[in-house]
């Protein structure tokens, strides 16, 4: 039987950021084609569509842009992404459409605005990337407004703990992304949620998430 196995924050944050950097702009065009090509990949990002709020929204880690290209054209759009690649990308995904964000290269640990400015912050598929997960959720609390939403998508173990799921979750964790107990880290870091599995056999999980009063 497979049990939990939670990663650990790398000793080495910048060295781990390094690497994953490096990765993503060697395989920037390989990941776009991969989004394009795998239907279920779409289908778990667009379960943060229904629940965009407001009219200031600011995607973290948005990659090549897929998502984006999905709700800019009705909302005021900002989105703040590490790896230069990738903000190149999605520019030119947007422009293709016709759309505009303000994309600006930029770390989560730092994000480069002033507290209580957005309704809504995306962010899917990254988390798990972060060697400080923590700081990241912090500093997205800090630049969402009190009554504003969260939408976080990642990687996490089936609640009812089945086969596939489990074995899903470890081979996400051993292709080096790091896998944490999202429930307490999000209570530690003062937001309210609701934790729904949207496939993976139950290891892909929307939270929606609101600063907690």
């Amino acid at each position: 039987m497979i049990q939990k196995r939670y990663s650990t924050d790398p000793q080495d944050a910048q060295k781990f950021q390094t690497t994953f950097d490096r990765f993503y702009t060697r395989s920037a065009r390989l990941y776009a084609l991969f989004i394009k090509v795998l239907p279920f990949w779409k289908r778990w990002l667009n379960h943060a569509l229904p629940h965009i709020q407001g009219e200031r929204v600011l995607e973290v880690s948005f990659g090549t842009g897929y998502l984006l290209t999905q709700y800019a054209g009705g909302f005021n759009v900002s989105g703040v992404d590490y790896n230069q690649r990738m903000v190149e990308i999605a520019r030119q995904a947007l422009s293709r459409q016709g759309l505009s964000a303000d994309l600006r290269q930029g770390n989560v640990e730092s994000l480069p605005y002033p507290e209580q400015q957005f309704d809504t912050l995306v962010n899917t598929m990254a988390l798990s990337g972060y060697p400080d997960a923590g700081s990241a959720l912090s500093e997205m609390k800090r630049v969402l407004k009190t009554d504003g939403r969260l939408i976080l998508i990642d990687i996490n173990y089936p609640r009812d703990g089945n086969l596939a799921g489990m074995i899903a979750t470890r081979l996400w964790q051993l292709g080096g992304d790091l896998i944490r107990d999202l429930e307490p880290l999000l209570e530690a870091q003062g937001f309210s949620f609701q934790d729904t599995e949207i496939g993976g056999f139950g290891s892909v999980h929307l939270y929606l998430c609101q600063p907690a009063h």
